[in-house]
């Protein structure tokens, strides 16, 4: 039997997703936590790994067991193994032909900017702090040259282990939501570092030291060296994946039926 689970978790104390030998992981916390509730080892895939302290809103993950556990018992046994920055929001049986990373249509990514000459203190763990005011619409405009499809080597990492740097930006929105701007990001995927790398560019051009036309500039010059330097994780949340609803999971992460 196949499942999937949706996962949230606080990701400041650990060194990313991905599971290694040394350094707490998200992943090895979650695969202990699934193994002492099957009674088997497990192993888990997700639909996007992130970074050491990045967020996850609504990470996906499949995995196989021969347990009979019911979806409560699964979220919440779990749950009750994880540390607390960790939790299960749901589970239900999927397809054999699911595959949490290959079966997402899109990634969706929330980048939380506390613009204010104070620093954060309750959401310090959750946002970046920029005390110099930012102009939320000029960033706006600027990142709509990054829609559609590019080679997005300017904003890609020198340690990116992708293929290509090509990917298809659907959406990016930035805006002004009191004391925050908020950037939302939504491609069929991501490089190491690209919404980081793309923030980091837009600051400038929020705090006016760059015009508007500077990131289709950067984006034409695929040159990461002359951009903007990478923003701090904890502005970073992965809200989560998107898949096509024949999946029929929880609508959070589901197409509308009528999408392509």
């Amino acid at each position: 039997m196949r499942l999937a689970l949706g996962i949230e978790y606080d990701g400041t104390d650990f060194c990313g997703w991905q599971r290694l030998k040394v350094d707490a992981s998200v992943q090895a916390a979650v695969e202990a936590a699934l193994s002492k509730v099957a009674a088997h080892p497990v192993e888990i895939s997700c639909a996007g790994r992130t970074d050491a302290g990045v967020h996850g809103r609504c990470q996906v993950v499949h995995f196989d067991t021969e347990a009979q556990r019911d979806m409560r018992g699964w979220v919440l046994g779990t749950s009750s193994n994880l540390p607390p920055s960790v939790a299960v929001l749901w589970a239900q049986p999927v397809l054999e032909s699911f595959h949490a990373r290959y079966a997402a249509r899109s990634r969706r990514y929330c980048y939380r900017i506390l613009n204010r000459p104070v620093r954060a203190a309750l959401d310090a763990r959750y946002v970046t702090w920029e005390r110099l005011p930012l102009d939320a619409e000029r960033m706006h405009l600027a990142a709509q040259a990054l829609l559609g499809e590019h080679d997005f080597s300017t904003f890609r990492a020198l340690s990116c282990q992708a293929i290509h740097p090509r990917r298809s930006m659907l959406e990016i929105d930035v805006r002004r939501d009191g004391d925050f701007v908020v950037v939302e990001v939504e491609a069929n995927a991501f490089l190491h570092h690209m919404v980081r790398n793309i923030v980091g560019s837009l600051l400038l051009v929020g705090r006016n030291e760059r015009p508007i036309e500077w990131m289709a500039e950067l984006l034409a010059a695929r040159d990461r060296q002359i951009a903007g330097p990478t923003a701090p994780a904890s502005g970073l949340t992965f809200v989560g994946p998107r898949y096509e609803a024949h999946w029929k999971l929880p609508i959070e992460v589901t197409l509308m039926e009528s999408n392509p």
